[in-house]
């Protein structure tokens, strides 16, 4: 595999903006030839899917400019730098979106959103034990939070009616590895 890696040959910053920069950098190939990259520089995000003890899930709807779309999204964030503590963030980002705390985090999964032309990384973690209390959006947000049984949350995914990929990805993981597990083992 060490045959396929690229060489940085020259970093390239074109764009620094609030939230992310991008970069058209100069790569060594395995062939020795030089080769441009564009990409997103991105400094991780996070991401939580919280199910309360009815099997509701917390979902926020808000509208997306580059779609120009309602969505509907499990509460996340981005980390305001590279050194920032996912699970921090994620603990913050589900009181500030929803209003909602968990007595207990998981952890489930990272992925990469886009790796064709971002290095950014998404950690998604499970809210259980919630406690509801008052949301603090940033204030470029407009938020509504929805609750939504997992039979009709499953059923908006399979409908195209949820279309965010970390959303999908989460609901996924825990009803087929999460839940399914624990299906399996009280068989």
């Amino acid at each position: 595999m060490k045959k396929f890696i690229e060489k940085k040959h020259k970093e390239n910053e074109i764009y620094s903006g609030k939230a992310i920069s991008f970069r058209v950098d100069k790569v060594v190939l395995p062939n020795k030839k030089i080769a441009t990259r564009e990409f997103m520089d991105h400094p991780g995000a996070v991401a939580v899917l919280p199910v309360d003890e009815d099997g509701n899930i917390i979902f926020v709807t808000q509208y997306r400019y580059p779609i120009k779309e309602l969505t509907y999204e499990i509460p996340a964030g981005k980390l305001n730098h590279k050194r920032d503590d996912f699970l921090k963030r994620a603990i913050a980002e589900l009181k500030e979106e929803t209003g909602y705390t968990a007595k207990k985090m998981i952890h489930m999964i990272d992925f990469w959103p886009t790796p064709a032309f971002s290095n950014e990384i998404l950690k998604i973690y499970l809210a259980l034990g919630l406690k509801n209390g008052e949301s603090n959006p940033d204030e470029d947000e407009f938020l509504n939070v929805v609750k939504i049984n997992e039979k009709k949350a499953l059923d908006m995914v399979k409908k195209g009616k949820i279309k965010d990929s970390k959303t999908i990805i989460a609901l996924l993981y825990y009803f087929l590895l999460i839940k399914g597990e624990k299906n399996e083992h009280t068989r």
